[in-house]
């Protein structure tokens, strides 16, 4: 995957203000559940039915569309007190094979400036209760109706992997000198660059006065992209900003919704290796590698290669865009944000150490079994010619 670079900063357009942002903030977990999940399809999750995923792409570019289209199940709303009033919440569940869940939360939002959206990061009910909270509680309601379907679950939930989306509907209305909406549209691009410093404060959860600085408000804004004047991603580590047609959220969200799974299994998979390496080393060093205890040792390092080397492949697959460049870019940019390059070598690392420990058991009983041959021809070599010596003397 090539080196995705931020945006060289350009002279911005004269500032233009909004005149309200209304959207919702969409907020993704990525739970690792099992070891993997049983192909047979889920008919029914927490008594809604479930069916395939689909998303349909609207930037125009060639057709030749390929999405991994997960089982997906959509749960009742939820009515909330949230920080500006009633809200109506909306929860969606993600299948995939990998061993994996992702629930999306969507909370609906009107305001005049983007401060009053910092609050959502954490975002907290009027009855105490924080949506985290409730979101892990239905992960785990999830992994015990799951557990049929799968394949060496896990015995306790490990932490998830939680990205923040605040998707703004577009196109930005601008709002004229008297503070009257105009019937302009105010370009996205330009936008940002004029408002840096404030988008910045929104995706790094800086709700105080102070300013950040032009370094870290470049840093934080840097890495955007845009397709018309009227849409806008702007990616950051654990938070994202999305201008567009609400129509066209779903395209983007799901992007973001891979690559955030992503990360979690390949967090998960670095848990397992660095277990699996430890056990080998232990077993290695501690010379308890001989007779069944070398066969079981091998067999447990040949079945985590296979295993992972095979779950890594479908990991990537479920992230392939053919045909959708912007997507492509995207995601692009979510992996250098995520590190997932990294992620992916410390992963391919551990696993040729797995192997090197493999090759040095199988060369270590391949020495053993020579041994013992050329004991045993020799014994048979002695055997033969006593028996030549007694057959002499009689």
């Amino acid at each position: 995957m090539s080196r995705v670079t931020q945006q060289p900063v350009s002279l911005p357009a004269p500032a233009a203000q909004v005149e309200q942002f209304t959207g919702e903030v969409v907020f993704l977990y990525a739970f690792d559940v099992a070891y993997e999940m049983a192909r047979r399809p889920v008919a029914t999750l927490l008594g809604q039915p479930v069916a395939e995923f689909v998303v349909e792409a609207s930037k125009r570019g060639p057709r030749q569309l390929l999405f991994y289209r997960p089982q997906m199940v959509r749960l009742p709303a939820m009515e909330r007190l949230g920080p500006q009033g009633p809200v109506r919440i909306e929860r969606a569940i993600k299948l995939l094979p990998v061993g994996a869940i992702s629930i999306t939360v969507r909370v609906p939002f009107r305001c005049n400036s983007l401060p009053e959206l910092v609050a959502f990061h954490d975002l907290r009910f009027a009855n105490g209760s924080y949506l985290y909270d409730e979101v892990r509680e239905l992960a785990e309601e999830v992994r015990r109706e799951l557990a049929p379907h799968l394949v060496r679950p896990v015995d306790h939930l490990a932490d998830e992997e939680a990205y923040t989306v605040f998707c703004v509907n577009g196109p930005l209305a601008a709002r004229g000198n008297d503070g009257a909406a105009s019937p302009e549209n105010v370009s996205a691009e330009d936008w940002l660059l004029n408002h840096r410093r404030e988008i910045a404060k929104l995706l790094t959860e800086e709700a105080g006065p102070a300013r950040l600085s032009e370094q870290e408000a470049t840093e934080s804004t840097g890495l955007y992209f845009s397709y018309y004047d009227r849409d806008l991603v702007v990616i950051d580590w654990d938070s994202a900003l999305v201008i567009d047609e609400p129509r066209y959220f779903d395209e983007t969200l799901y992007v973001m919704e891979l690559a955030n799974v992503q990360l979690a299994e390949l967090e998960a998979y670095d848990r397992i290796l660095d277990a699996a390496v430890e056990r080998s080393y232990r077993d290695v060093g501690g010379g308890r590698t001989r007779g069944p205890q070398a066969t079981r040792v091998q067999r447990e390092l040949r079945e985590i290669r296979i295993d992972l080397a095979r779950m890594s492949d479908e990991l990537s697959n479920i992230t392939k865009f053919f045909g959708d460049w912007h997507l492509a870019r995207i995601y692009q940019g979510l992996s250098a944000r995520f590190h997932l390059g990294d992620w992916h070598r410390t992963i391919d690392e551990k696993l040729k150490t797995l192997d090197d420990l493999y090759q040095l058991l199988r060369t270590e009983q391949s020495n053993r079994w020579m041994l013992f041959l050329e004991a045993s021809m020799a014994l048979l070599f002695v055997i033969d010619l006593v028996l030549l010596v007694i057959g002499l003397r009689k």
